[in-house]
């Protein structure tokens, strides 16, 4: 509840603008439970990001290693991947932190390295399982995996970013995540 509530301030609010005294009252708690917990602002900014993407690298591990369907396997984590990059919240956070990074520019390392990186070491892990398996034959695979997520999620997430377009729905991301992944695994086909 804390985390969540927390993410809403951030993403509304904007960084500068949250205390901990909002985000307790939009969890519903003391603001001495919160701080019990989480002692200070820059920490509470960081625990959003890390819960959230907790939840979507243990998805990403679950759903990728089962079976040899590669495609489907690597369409399944593209649409996990796709629902975090495209998040409306998560877009809204981005924009906070890009309007704040000058005055707090720990924001966007923060972010960059708790959201941006792991994201992509997430999906290399999971792309260097598969050619582990023989399911592909690939060689750098923190590159391959930059490669995918800016296929998947690159131009709908500036379109978002920018206000230009909604974030896609869930119909449109399993349709871009159905298009990457066929042309990706016919390009890194270890011919098994």
């Amino acid at each position: 509840m804390i985390l969540d509530a927390a993410r809403h301030e951030f993403a509304s609010a904007g960084y500068a603008a949250t205390s901990i005294e909002s985000v307790a009252r939009g969890a519903g708690v003391s603001t001495k439970t919160l701080y019990r917990l989480i002692p200070n602002k820059a920490a509470l900014f960081e625990a959003t990001i890390t819960n959230r993407l907790d939840r979507f690298a243990s998805q990403v591990r679950l759903k990728g290693c089962d079976g040899d369907d590669v495609e489907t396997a690597l369409r399944e984590a593209l649409i996990a991947c796709g629902e975090l990059i495209l998040d409306e919240d998560v877009i809204a956070l981005q924009r906070t932190i890009l309007g704040e990074s000058k005055n707090f520019p720990e924001l966007a390392q923060t972010f960059y390295q708790k959201a941006i990186r792991r994201t992509e070491s997430t999906l290399a892990s999971w792309l260097k399982a598969q050619a582990a398996r023989g399911l592909i034959a690939i060689g750098d695979v923190d590159v391959a995996a930059g490669m995918l997520l800016g296929m998947l999620a690159f131009q709908p997430q500036r379109a978002a970013l920018f206000g230009r377009a909604a974030v896609p729905s869930r119909k449109e991301l399993k349709r871009r995540a159905r298009m990457c992944a066929a042309l990706f695994v016919k390009g890194v086909s270890s011919g098994r």
